[in-house]
């Protein structure tokens, strides 16, 4: 079937059935017989992923070049989520040097009404960009700096990682990391989770609400710090014994999209600060943010992502999704040849559809402003609009391929 699919002649291979074991033994084929330069695996079990294991995926073993694992990189990004619960998407950009931010704006917000343009006199020293603001479903990309946001609009920004608190609190989110987590489901994601919660979150109380006994016993052996509790997260009584009324963050990841949907508005109105939804069905997304819950992740959304990073080429070294599928951001290298370098933003022809969010320099993370002038070498935070991909090539004066 490798051969038939053309494996002989590609450059790379993306294995990502249901079958770990398939997966692997596609790249061991694909290496052997074909030569394949990059093999790409995906890999669920957490056995697979031990790190006593890690010297197995090697030319001399099993020549998997990288490995993707879908509840690893879910359990990332809801810990970036606790790290910054007043965000309903965080992203690390350069290294994480940079941040790419999504919050809402609430009618407390400080910054309401006021024009892009007037940011940098109200916060001088703050190392803020606004990228896109989503306000009912459509993207609005700062063009002249007269836009400003309103109650509701979803903004998504780029900052300095030294400045992520004062950036969230010039929106009217002063909360700190999460300390104590309710998580709904322990499975792979909530184990995983946990584990993380356990080893970096040393202040924080966490709980796991999991519907079978078996696998409650078995996480009560696992993990130390940990308290569980053998229910159904679905039942307010058992939301109630775990002190979800008065815990900070709520994370649902069972394997069933309605019931973390509903376990998350059930926790908010039992009096949960923040609640995090895992959502599989691209349909339900826009729903569900809409209903109530603060952030949603969708697995799927962040495997392309993880994938894209090895597929993209020419000078596109990063690539991260937004809320649904609206577009994406991409850290891209300027060329000495591209229509960026060598003049201020504003004398720059960006085309519709792109906005430029941040520039990294020798270390240095670096806002961009109208008299803001990219130089050959720098990464550059562009965001671009679903579609508008082709204009991307036009601005970087690069054929980038695999678009």
């Amino acid at each position: 079937r490798l051969a038939e699919a053309g494996v002989r002649d590609a450059e790379l291979l993306i294995a990502v059935t249901e079958s770990d074991e398939v997966n692997m033994v596609a790249c061991q084929i694909s290496h052997t017989i074909f030569n394949t330069p990059v093999k790409i695996a995906r890999i669920r079990s957490t056995a697979y992923l031990d790190p006593a294991f890690a010297s197995l995926y090697s030319p001399e073993n099993l020549p998997i070049d990288h490995i993707i694992s879908p509840e690893a990189e879910v359990s990332a990004a809801i810990s970036n989520q606790l790290r910054v619960p007043g965000a309903f998407d965080v992203q690390n950009l350069c290294d994480g040097k940079m941040n790419l931010v999504g919050v809402q704006c609430t009618e407390n917000s400080p910054i309401l009404g006021t024009s892009l343009r007037h940011l940098t006199s109200l916060f001088p020293d703050l190392s803020l960009t606004v990228l896109a603001i989503i306000r009912e479903g459509k993207v609005i990309l700062p063009r002249s700096g007269v836009e400003s946001m309103e109650t509701g609009d979803r903004v998504y920004f780029v900052c300095d990682s030294t400045h992520l608190d004062r950036a969230m609190a010039s929106f009217g989110h002063e909360e700190g990391e999460a300390r104590s987590v309710v998580i709904a489901g322990g499975g792979s994601i909530g184990l995983m989770l946990s584990r993380e919660i356990e080893a970096n979150f040393h202040n924080t109380n966490n709980q796991i609400i999991e519907l079978h006994a078996g696998r409650a016993k078995s996480l009560a052996e696992e993990l130390q710090g940990t308290g569980i509790i053998n229910g159904d997260a679905l039942d307010s009584a058992i939301l109630r014994e775990a002190g979800v009324h008065k815990t900070e963050t709520f994370v649902a990841v069972t394997e069933d999209d309605e019931v973390n949907i509903l376990s998350a508005l059930l926790a908010k109105r039992t009096g949960a600060k923040h609640a995090v939804a895992l959502v599989n069905i691209p349909g339900f997304i826009p729903l569900v943010s809409t209903l109530g819950v603060d952030a949603v992740i969708n697995p799927s959304q962040i495997t392309v992502s993880s994938i894209l990073e090895h597929v993209r080429r020419g000078r596109i070294r990063d690539v991260h999704p937004i809320v649904e599928d609206l577009g994406e951001v991409l850290e891209a290298e300027a060329l000495p040849s591209s229509l960026l370098v060598g003049k201020p933003l504003r004398a720059a022809k960006i085309p519709k559809g792109l906005a430029i969010g941040g520039v990294y320099r020798d270390g240095k993370a670096i806002a961009v402003r109208g008299d803001t002038v990219i130089e050959a070498g720098d990464t550059v935070i562009i965001f671009v609009v679903r579609g508008k991909i082709a204009q991307v090539e036009k601005l970087l004066s690069v054929r980038l391929d695999f678009f």
